[in-house]
């Protein structure tokens, strides 16, 4: 039973990162059409228009049950894993190519298990280690430091650090998910379902976009955008916020920090097969030796961990998204 319960965590964290993987290429087609914020505001309303009918019993008990420091998780939850991390990776777009932002995410592994590390006590051992030192010798590659001869503008530069502050960003929600997680089991409180959670953390985040928006312009650019845009709209909404976020916290309150942190190496793979794929982007031997690197480093942190470490406590009450999708 334990096994089980593990693996589908891990089936879960690898549906959650792949269709977050999509969100680079998803973003291509937004960007220019919409300003940054309009483009978060509007996927989180279509998100929030797919969840509430669903889980709206389930999120009222919820929400009178929640403590101070719960809410406070939760807002920190949604400026660092919707809010800013959505911001930062589509300014980091505008200014280098989605093939390199897409592997540039692979950062994210790192920084969660150094994270785990210094907050969690989580152990960091030879094989957690060299797969940290494999992602950050891959973004090196991709950067060029590591090529002889090599040189890049300084606004490709200042894409890439933004596309890496992103993925920093990540990491802190990763950790946060984890701790709302142990508190509440550590407290005996019910866990709060993955649509539940979701739509709060989205919630959130729309609140803190609304604003900035209304100086976008945002009805209007909304009013002009073309069929192929709504489809990526609609995607990034339901898809991407709603779908993705359900599965990473359904998944997150069965793994480890660092088993989630392996399977974040899954958003720049998905990207950048769907970068060559998708926009017919060339890819260079640095950004696939870059590559192959990050992912080594998921599978060398992951790996080690999912096998020895046990599954963190669970209620017998909790329920997973796939397992009940309908909140009555």
């Amino acid at each position: 039973m334990i096994l089980l319960e593990r693996w589908k965590g891990m089936f879960y964290l690898c549906g959650a990162f792949t269709l977050a993987g999509t969100s680079v290429i998803t973003a291509w087609f937004l960007n220019g059409k919409l300003g940054t914020f309009t483009i978060t505001a509007a996927s989180l309303l279509l998100a929030l228009l797919c969840m509430l009918p669903l889980c709206r019993k389930e999120l009222v008990r919820t929400v009178r049950q929640l403590t101070f420091r719960e809410w406070r998780l939760l807002f920190f939850q949604a400026l660092l894993g919707m809010f800013l991390f959505r911001m930062l990776l589509l300014q980091g777009l505008l200014h280098t190519s989605t093939a390199e932002a897409g592997i540039l995410t692979g950062a994210t592994p790192a920084f969660t298990v150094m994270l785990a590390f210094g907050f969690l006590k989580e152990s960091v051992n030879g094989m957690k280690l060299a797969g940290i030192l494999s992602t950050v010798t891959g973004i090196m590659i991709i950067q060029g430091i590591l090529t002889p001869g090599h040189a890049f503008e300084v606004q490709h530069l200042y894409g890439n650090l933004l596309v890496l502050c992103a993925a920093c960003s990540e990491s802190g929600f990763n950790l946060l998910s984890r701790i709302g997680s142990m508190q509440r089991t550590a407290s005996q409180n019910k866990a709060i379902h993955p649509m539940v959670q979701t739509t709060l953390v989205s919630v959130i985040a729309l609140m803190l976009c609304l604003i900035p928006a209304w100086f976008e312009n945002s009805l209007a650019s909304l009013a002009a955008l073309e069929l192929q845009e709504w489809l990526a709209l609609f995607w990034y909404g339901p898809i991407v916020t709603a779908l993705a976020f359900m599965l990473w916290y359904a998944g997150i309150k069965r793994c480890h920090v660092s088993t989630a942190a392996a399977f974040s190496g899954m958003m720049p793979f998905t990207a950048l097969l769907l970068s060559v794929l998708v926009l017919k982007e060339s890819a260079g031997w640095e950004q696939w030796c870059g590559g192959i690197l990050v992912i080594l480093g998921m599978f060398l942190i992951g790996w080690h961990q999912a096998a020895i470490n046990p599954l963190p406590q669970q209620h017998s009450s909790e329920h997973g998204i796939i397992d009940k999708v309908r909140i009555e």
